[in-house]
């Protein structure tokens, strides 16, 4: 009898909703979870070059924290390919403004930098508030510790 290893396909994965509250949690350490989760690395049957991972639906991105000085000190750039065209926000300004933007930049640096890690970017949904329009796929809270 032979042993073999099993390769998933895109099609193996069912892909479960889940809805993951930010309340008071700590921002690097909740986006290296959901990373982890958008890959599929909790997935028995996870396999790296094939999308195995589930939709997770952010509520009160609004009240993420951020630990020492990080929230006055650290900053977003972002260029706009014209000369002089940089520009810089800092992470307090930024969570003011756009607080979805805060997890999503953090996600974001966690997966692969290729077409797969862009398409498990479309996966994650997040909302400055409670509401979210998600219902209908019934989405399971996830606690993050």
């Amino acid at each position: 009898m032979k042993k073999y290893t099993i390769s998933a396909k895109s099609s193996d994965n069912k892909g479960n909703w889940h809805v993951v509250d930010a309340s008071d949690q700590v921002l690097g350490r909740l986006a290296s979870q959901i990373a982890s989760r958008l890959r599929g690395k909790t997935n028995p049957m996870f396999t790296p070059h094939v999308d195995m991972g589930d939709w997770i639906v952010v509520v009160n991105a609004e009240k993420i924290r951020l630990t020492g000085n990080k929230l006055r000190q650290k900053m977003y750039y972002r260029h706009s390919g014209y000369p002089g065209g940089l520009k810089e926000i800092s992470a307090e300004k930024l969570l003011q403004k756009r607080p979805e933007d805060l997890i999503k930049i953090a996600v974001k640096g966690m997966l692969p930098r290729n077409t797969l890690g862009r398409k498990m970017l479309t996966k994650l949904k997040i909302y400055a508030g409670q509401e979210h329009p998600h219902e209908a796929q019934q989405p399971l809270e996830l606690k993050m510790a």
